[in-house]
């Protein structure tokens, strides 16, 4: 009865083959190859739409921040509705465009998520003003805060933070290195960036773009 069971595997089992054709084993990563599809190119979606669309985007919408937290009087949800954008429609992370200028009065290279702290001009408040300068950028909130950029757009969740990661190399390549920022301690600047509300007392801006004064 066990042979007879294992014959008919057997017979199973080479009709599957007959039918499908020869197996073919793919190493992981060369998907592609067979199917077809190809590889999802983050880093060159960005660098296409980085000086064309992004940037300009960006610096046309900026906010100056003195009036952001005017208007906001210590609540920045309070004009979510005319200067945020939520990472999810009306839910999610909430994110800014802002502008502004003011001395550099610390530089903290020694943390890999590296700032910058700002003081900012035209504003004596109790809000702290950070600018990211690497290596290691934290939140998203460039992408987020970008009009063109939808998360329906791309495949998987994978893609959608390999766009957020390709926005901030470009920011380290372009916008941070060449202000060399271990010098521009005490130094005025003017920049252009996003930022996501996460704490009460601090905003933390990832620039896309430094003027050194």
């Amino acid at each position: 009865m066990k042979r007879k069971i294992s014959l008919i595997v057997m017979l199973c089992l080479v009709m599957v083959i007959s039918l499908t054709g020869c197996v073919k084993v793919v190493e992981i990563g060369h998907e592609d190859e067979v199917t077809g599809a190809k590889k999802f190119d983050a880093a060159g979606s960005v660098e296409a739409i980085w000086e064309s669309q992004a940037v300009p985007e960006l610096k046309e919408k900026a906010v100056d921040m003195p009036q952001l937290l005017a208007e906001a009087n210590g609540t920045l949800k309070a004009v979510a509705g005319k200067y945020g954008k939520y990472s999810m429609g009306d839910t999610g992370e909430l994110s800014f465009i802002v502008k502004g200028k003011g001395k550099i009065i610390e530089v903290n290279t020694e943390k890999k998520a590296g700032y910058m702290t700002v003081q900012l001009e035209g504003y004596s408040g109790p809000m702290v003003t950070k600018l990211q300068i690497g290596p290691v950028f934290k939140g998203s909130a460039i992408r987020d805060c970008l009009s063109f950029i939808k998360y329906e757009d791309y495949t998987n969740q994978v893609d959608w933070a390999k766009i957020s990661q390709s926005i901030h190399d470009v920011v380290a390549k372009d916008v941070i290195t060449p202000a060399n920022v271990s010098g521009l301690m005490g130094k005025n600047v003017e920049f252009v960036g996003c930022f996501t509300m996460d704490k009460p007392d601090e905003m933390l801006v990832t620039p896309v773009e430094l003027i050194v004064k």
